[in-house]
């Protein structure tokens, strides 16, 4: 063999060489402005769209639903918040910053509030969903549709979703459940924290073991409709039943992997399967006790404290003595101090989902808004980017991280209107 030849034949070694690096470095060689130019391309095509966001609540809350009195163009994270509460977490600059295409705002009503006023109460929370909307026309749209996502994506403005979250508002009405549907509610959460007359709740007493004929109804009505169904927050039961009775693709709009934290928001292993199996959606939450098992033990012992200190009228060792009762949990909480947790860890229930569920069953649900804190490096709508650059990190595609972003949830409700063109009129 010739010199030139050997020489050559090395130079095109040590290219494909160098190449074979390259293709193998996906977890720390991107640089920062790679992982930036490949998630500005992906979320161009795919509109980022989070499940579930409780600021309608929070300005209900705080601002007595005046839309004058807060100004979502500034930072709002600023702003005094109740000494039990979290600051504001949404803003438009920072959801503009976080690359927020689609957003489902939640029109929770507490399950203290029954009957017609919690009618009454759902209606005034749209109404203020779409008052945002029309105060900040250049930046907010409602949408009422997949294709409406997609065309508001494409004008540069965030669609605004609405999503009920719990049946105890329609107060076990079907007329009612249509009047939801037609007033823009694309969404309702079969329950929230407590049973309703039809459904169970994760965190309440088993009643009725799944569905009751009537919340068999409810789901076949919401089917008929296009209203996706919305597991979160109801028992593994419950979840069977719903996902044996509905024609169309469910979601979990805000829960994460019972797997990595037992906790009973979350989505067990068998259900996650389930949901795979009949197209649906599980969009990841974000709040610290469903995420790290940790955390979530921590929780319990806070709370445990909390009641063995002060538990009126007739438990607690302060009992009656609010100031005693609170140094007391100060000094617990010094000596236990509240476990950390981090986006990794969202990122892991994401996976963890990924490897059960498939790439197509899984997106995202923060709970903004809802939390009381967040995780290290998701403090705001403004870090679903470091989320997702994450995900480049650890080696996922530019077609997968589009998936979980925003693209299997608007296939979900895509197939949800097609079943619903299938089912014909009210009864």
């Amino acid at each position: 063999m010739g010199w030139e030849m050997f020489d050559s034949r090395a130079r095109m070694k040590a290219r494909v060489g160098t190449f074979s690096v390259l293709l193998c470095l996906p977890l720390a060689a991107w640089s920062a402005d790679s992982l930036d130019a490949r998630l500005d391309k992906v979320l161009l095509d795919t509109p980022l769209i989070d499940g579930h966001n409780d600021l309608p609540w929070e300005i209900r809350a705080r601002f007595k639903s005046d839309l004058d009195a807060i100004d979502l163009k500034s930072d709002t994270s600023h702003l005094p918040y109740p000494e039990d509460g979290a600051p504001l977490m949404t803003d438009i600059p920072r959801l503009r910053a976080g690359k927020v295409g689609g957003q489902f705002w939640s029109v929770w009503v507490p399950v203290d509030i029954k009957g017609f006023e919690a009618v009454q109460t759902t209606l005034e929370q749209i109404d203020l969903v779409k008052r945002m909307c029309a105060k900040y026309p250049d930046d907010l749209a409602m949408a009422y549709s997949a294709a409406d996502v997609r065309r508001i994506h494409r004008s540069h403005r965030l669609a605004c979703l609405i999503g009920i979250e719990g049946g105890h508002q329609i107060n076990n009405s079907l007329a009612v459940l249509r009047q939801m549907y037609a007033a823009g509610a694309r969404y309702m959460t079969l329950t929230h924290t407590t049973n309703t007359d039809w459904a169970d709740s994760a965190t309440d007493a088993p009643k009725s073991h799944g569905l009751a004929p009537f919340g068999e109804t409810v789901v076949r009505e919401m089917n008929r409709l296009g209203m996706l169904v919305d597991l979160s927050h109801v028992s593994p039961d419950t979840m069977k039943a719903a996902l044996a009775v509905s024609a169309a693709p469910v979601i979990f709009s805000h829960s994460s992997a019972r797997a990595l934290d037992d906790h009973p928001r979350d989505v067990p292993d068998d259900i996650l399967r389930t949901v795979a199996a009949k197209g649906g959606v599980v969009m990841v939450n974000f709040s610290p006790g469903y995420v790290s098992e940790q955390r979530n033990r921590w929780d319990a012992d806070d709370a445990a404290e909390r009641a063995r200190f002060n538990s009126p009228p007739y438990v607690g060792l302060y009992i009656g003595q609010p100031e005693r009762a609170k140094a007391a949990i100060e000094v617990w909480e010094k000596a236990h101090p509240r476990p950390i947790t981090t986006l990794s860890q969202v990122a892991d229930h994401i996976e963890h989902i990924r490897d059960v569920a498939g790439v197509d069953h899984v997106g995202l649900g923060s709970d903004f808004d809802g939390i009381d804190d967040t995780p290290v490096g998701l403090e705001g709508v403004d870090k679903y980017p470091a989320l997702l650059k994450e995900l480049m990190r650890r080696g996922w595609t530019d077609g997968d991280v589009a998936k979980v972003a925003g693209g299997n949830v608007l296939r979900v409700m895509a197939e949800a209107e097609r079943v619903a063109a299938t089912m014909g009129t009210a009864r």
